[in-house]
């Protein structure tokens, strides 16, 4: 509260003096002395202190060092002001007037009370530092310890001069709170002088965004979402195609999915504070691998569609030398397989040079021109088939096999890995997940243990701790592409972390008498259904099936009588229905089914006998075991899941315990009143298939996001369907090449891609089919702009374009943006513009008014979708006029450009569900809260890196010495001074409560620090506290082996037990005051990487 210092202050000034008129007989000479004494030592130095440490900085709200001069000359214009105005005269008149009214003539030290006190509490460096620093920032610590000593002091007054002590309130509350007042009012030209510092004047929007100014209230907003939800109509849904209702389990929902304990943590890169996260990935990946018969796999992809295009990339790098020299390129593809999943290996396979061959699995030959082969299983229109011959006969001709699995239906039917499959791959969201619309489900692929360093995306390995303990961490490539950069095979960064975890806790929860009993649910509805239909002369495509029955039938006949009773099909064609049953099918809802296909005939149904009696064919029927491991044996109620969940909640650190100011990641709130709508059952019981007349709240909530985002943006249109930030590089970078194409020019392949970019950027562009062309960066870290030309030129005949991340991956805004945006135009190029730091941009510039072609946006950084520990992201593409067309389309629903591309993931719309959060961003800031956001986070980057100036040099800065949203800090001369890397601190960070920064990226030896708008200045200045102590620390043990840093972090387990090192528990544990107050034990101390590459494995088998 504004103006909350002053107002203390008057109430000790009245308290005190109350006190000090009790006491009627007054005070000794002596103890007054001594106490006025005391006041003023205090005064002296809680003044000066404040004037040093709180006023002399403007991030965060407060004036800046550079404004020491304007301070001083302050405080000697108002000493000269008051003397010239004769401030004491005009006080003591106004004693001697109040006297008069208030009858006090015969108090003869009133007046001199009144003045004297005035005086005494009003001129002074901590009147005028605390109020200012109490309008700038709302920091009214200084006015409230002055407000004590203020209050002691009017005791004394008052017990010696009387009543007039009590009127002073009145010129303090004028000049503190006019004081507080002025402040406020200037602030805004205080943040307004900090960023023309920091965004070159040039590339500032020249008016407020076409957003509304004013945001909506949490209130507001939760009407309006939820009226949104209620303008869709879930339909029961037998579409199926990959998107099937549920089971969520209402204690995985409630205490992962809606826990920001789970949805706000990081990619678990910090292992050793991440043991719960990782241990339930592990349990995803265990199941998986247990399902599909495999021996290893990661811990979640994207989407079906998606995992099968990286397991064709994965094929493909596999080809033998001999393979690559005869130009083997051809992939096949069974034609009986999801239409999105096609459209996606159209995408990826195209810039690869892959020929997809698209044909029917059992009347194929392999020629020897094959690398690969995919097939769905069960089949898209249901049909249960037996692939093993197939696969013989591929790996006759030396080509791997990779089927599309579904995974509930492998707790009846023969592992993949049984007939002989190489890769399975496919979703998990029938497993414990809702539609949402199309996503975020968690897309999974396990494989041979032979191919292990070719499998893309993360690996959950087991490994010891520094004290012999089990420890898991990400094993082997962690992150590919940063390694190979343009050499790499795959782009996945973001996965699906948070829903494979709840997958994860599904098969837990159900354990392999669960699975089968939901599978086995699924099929027998499916064949009660077929034997009716059959005997109503009905004729089905296939007579062995799992869950998926496709009916020779009028269509339309069929949709209208379904539609009267609130049921979805799919129809393939006019003459066909498909319908896919699940795990909560009910006998009703399979008698509706019936009586819907007998009115289609002019029949009246029959009673519906249940079926009993499998389908499957016998040689496919599964007769290995699977989670057969402890863990999805252990859990079978509620209290002892929700107690396992919690128990692995408490070993992590997300946002709910502290900041977590990871650079280039932006962690920032993910406010409750924005995910509270993902919970709403119009938006999770959506199929992404559903007709579009039942989808009207999507529909105009897509929409409007679009639009939005297009503002926001500059540009003029955008596409939400790419499901990660990397997979909007990518499908930023196909659509300038379609756009090329169309002008004939489909030769330009050369990007342009700066030496600091974040890897994915080259990754990306190697999946594009790109050539990649390095420019160099300059000492301050921007692009070499004279490289940049002269490569431009160079390549000028071939130019795609350039990949350009702004503000840089340096965290500077480039002042000379303009010159590298129009050489790559002149050169015929497009700039595409990476919106990984896009949350220094919003409201104050945007990639379209910079002069760039298309940009992708990480909305799960800068519009507050949550990490969920690794995904799922949402990475839309906004793009200007003339790239619209080309935008991307869909095989089943009509979306995109009128030239769109292919589609880039499985459904229409990518990870819909997800929506609200960031349309509720945009719809509850407004284009003022939006600007206002974006100023906070740069002036909050800027007070860490002065504030830490003293101790860690910031590695880069722009042309005024400012950072934009994030700094480096320079660790370089760490190892050297105190045999103490960046790792080192980033380990003892965990000890202090904290996550640390990004590690050695861009710069080796580094932090990259980003506190986001979000953060409170308390929360900064912990973590600056706990920064310069731990370099106390490394100062301390220097020529010391065993010391604090180099140990941590520290356990519980460590701390209980013998104690040998030469600092004490409590230096290792509690090295800070406030620290005890929530203290975070690591459940491990630090992990032994080398031991879990060495001895790889990736199952949960304890």
């Amino acid at each position: 509260m504004i103006g909350l210092g002053t107002i203390i202050n008057c109430g000790s000034v009245l308290a005190g003096a109350s006190v000090g008129m009790l006491l009627k007989n007054g005070l000794s000479k002596r103890f007054e002395d001594t106490i006025m004494q005391g006041i003023g030592l205090c005064t002296m130095f809680i003044g000066i202190g404040g004037a040093l440490s709180g006023l002399l900085t403007l991030e965060n709200g407060q004036l800046s060092t550079q404004h020491t001069m304007l301070l001083i000359l302050s405080l000697a214009l108002g000493a000269l002001i008051g003397e010239a105005l004769n401030i004491e005269k005009h006080l003591e008149d106004f004693g001697i007037f109040c006297q008069d009214r208030l009858k006090s003539q015969g108090d003869s030290h009133f007046v001199e009370g009144f003045v004297s006190f005035s005086l005494l509490i009003c001129i002074g460096a901590m009147a005028i530092v605390g109020s200012l620093q109490d309008g700038l920032s709302g920091d009214a610590s200084l006015l409230i310890a002055k407000a004590i000593i203020d209050g002691i002091a009017a005791v004394v007054f008052a017990a010696s001069l009387g009543k007039g002590v009590f009127l002073s309130i009145l010129p303090l509350g004028v000049y503190q709170g006019g004081l507080t007042l002025l402040a406020r009012f200037i602030r805004p030209w205080m943040t307004d002088e900090l960023i023309a510092q920091v965004i070159p004047q040039s590339i500032r929007l020249k008016k407020p965004l076409a957003l509304p100014a004013e945001g909506m209230s949490e209130y507001e907003f939760a009407a309006h979402i939820r009226d949104l939800a209620d303008r869709n109509q879930p339909y029961r849904s037998f579409i199926g195609m990959g998107y099937y209702p549920s089971a969520v389990p209402a204690v995985v929902t409630r205490n992962v999915f809606e826990n920001p304990a789970w949805y706000t943590s990081y990619t678990p890169y910090q292992a050793e504070i991440s043991q719960g996260r990782l241990e339930a990935l592990l349990n995803f990946q265990t199941a998986v691998i247990s399902l599909t018969g495999m021996e290893i796999g990661n811990c979640s992809l994207l989407d079906e569609g998606t995992a099968a295009a990286e397991a064709m990339a994965m094929m493909f790098s596999l080809r033998s030398r001999d393979a690559v020299r005869e130009g083997r390129n051809q992939l096949f593809v069974d034609r009986n397989i999801f239409p999105q999943t096609l459209d996606v290996l159209l995408t990826r396979s195209e810039p690869f040079g892959i020929e997809l061959i698209v044909d029917d699995y059992d009347e194929y030959e392999f020629t020897g021109r094959e690398f690969g082969a995919i097939v769905q299983y069960p089949a898209a229109d249901g049909r249960v088939r037996d692939y093993s011959d197939f696969t013989a006969a591929a790996h006759a001709k030396g080509a791997l096999v990779t089927v599309a699995a579904d995974l509930l239906s492998l707790a009846l039917l023969k592992a993949p890995g049984e007939w002989g499959a190489d890769i399975a791959v496919g979703s998990a969201q029938r497993l414990g997940t809702p539609m949402g619309f199309g996503g975020p489900a968690a897309g999974y692929m396990t494989t041979r243990e032979a191919f292990k360093r070719n499998m893309p995306g993360r690996i959950i390995g087991v490994s010891v701790d520094r004290l012999g303990n089990k420890a898991l961490r990400m094993a082997l490539q962690m992150r590919e592409q940063h390694i190979k950069r343009e050499r790499a095979t795959s782009n996945i960064c973001t996965a699906s972390a948070l829903m494979a975890s709840m997958t994860g806790f599904y098969c837990v929860y159900n354990g392999p008498e669960g699975l089968r009993r939901a599978a086995e649910t699924a099929h027998l509805a499916a064949a009660t259904v077929a034997r009716a239909l059959e005997a109503m002369d009905y004729r089905l495509a296939s007579k062995e099936f799992f869950d998926t029955l496709e009916v020779e039938a009028e269509a339309a006949v069929v949709q209208s009588l379904a539609l009267e009773q609130g049921i979805n099909f799919y129809y393939p064609s006019e003459g066909r229905v498909r319908m896919s049953f699940d795990e909560v099918t009910t006998a009703a809802e399979i008698e509706t089914v019936v009586s819907i296909f007998a009115a289609a005939k002019g029949k009246k149904a029959k009673a519906v006998k249940a079926v009993t009696e499998s389908c499957v064919p016998t040689a496919l029927r599964r007769q290995s075991p699977y989670l057969q491991e402890p863990v999805f044996n252990a859990y079978r109620s509620e209290s002892a899941l929700m107690r396992y969940i919690k128990k692995l909640e408490l070993r992590d650190i997300s946002l709910a315990n502290s900041m977590i100011s990871l650079g280039s990641c932006t962690m920032k709130l993910n406010a409750a009143a924005l995910m509270q709508p993902l919970s709403l059952a119009g938006f999770q019981n959506m199929h992404p298939f559903a007709p579009a007349d039942q989808a009207k709240g999507y529909m105009d909530l897509i929409a409007g996001l679009e639009q939005d985002l297009a503002t926001i943006t500059g540009f003029a249109a955008c596409s939400l369907q790419p499901n990660s930030g990397a997979a909007g590089e990518y499908t930023g970078l196909m659509v300038i090449r379609a756009y090329h194409q169309s002008r004939g020019q489909g030769y330009r392949n050369v990007v342009l891609i700066p030496a600091s970019a974040h890897g994915t950027n080259p990754a990306s562009a190697a999946m594009a089919g790109m050539k990649i062309v390095t420019v160099a960066c300059d000492e301050r870290g921007n692009i070499d702009v004279a490289d940049l030309e002269a490569k431009a030129k160079e390549h000028s005949s071939e130019l795609c374009g350039l990949m350009v991340t702004y503000p840089s991956t340096h965290g500077v805004f480039e002042s000379r943006i303009r010159e590298i945006v129009d050489a790559v135009h002149d050169a015929g190029g497009q700039v595409y513009m990476d919106g990984a730091n896009m949350n220094a941009q919003v409201g104050l510039t945007n990639p379209g008014y910079i002069g760039a072609d298309v940009c992708h946006l990480n909305l799960h950084k800068t519009f507050a979708m949550p990490h969920g520990g690794g995904g799922p992201g949402v990475g839309p593409i906004c793009v200007a006029e003339h790239l619209r067309a080309f935008l991307p389309s869909h095989p089943v629903v009509a979306t995109g450009g009128d030239e769109g591309i292919t589609a880039v993931a499985s459904a229409p719309w990518g990870s819909a569900l997800l929506f609200p959060i960031t349309y509720g961003y945009i719809k509850m800031l407004g284009a003022e809260g939006l600007r206002r956001a974006t100023e906070m986070a740069i002036v909050n980057a800027n007070y860490m890196s002065a504030a830490l100036a003293a101790e860690y040099r910031t590695y880069y800065s722009g042309e005024t010495g400012r950072v934009g949203h994030e700094m480096i800090l320079d660790l370089t001369s760490f190892k050297k001074d105190y045999n103490i890397d960046c790792g080192d601190i980033a380990h003892r960070l965990m000890d202090y409560g904290f996550h640390a920064p990004t590690l050695s990226f861009p710069v080796h030896e580094t932090l990259m620090v980003e506190p986001t708008e979000s953060e409170p200045k308390e929360e900064m200045d912990r973590f600056i506290e706990a920064l310069i102590s731990i370099k106390r620390e490394c100062e301390a043990a220097a020529g010391q082996a065993d010391n604090v840093v180099a140990n941590a972090p520290h356990t519980a387990r460590e701390l209980a037990g013998a104690w040998e090192h030469p600092y004490s528990r409590d230096e290792a544990a509690f090295p800070l005051a406030w620290i005890g107050e929530a203290k975070f034990f690591p459940y491990v101390s630090k992990i032994d990487n080398g031991y879990g590459d060495r001895n790889l494995c990736c199952r949960n088998c304890e």
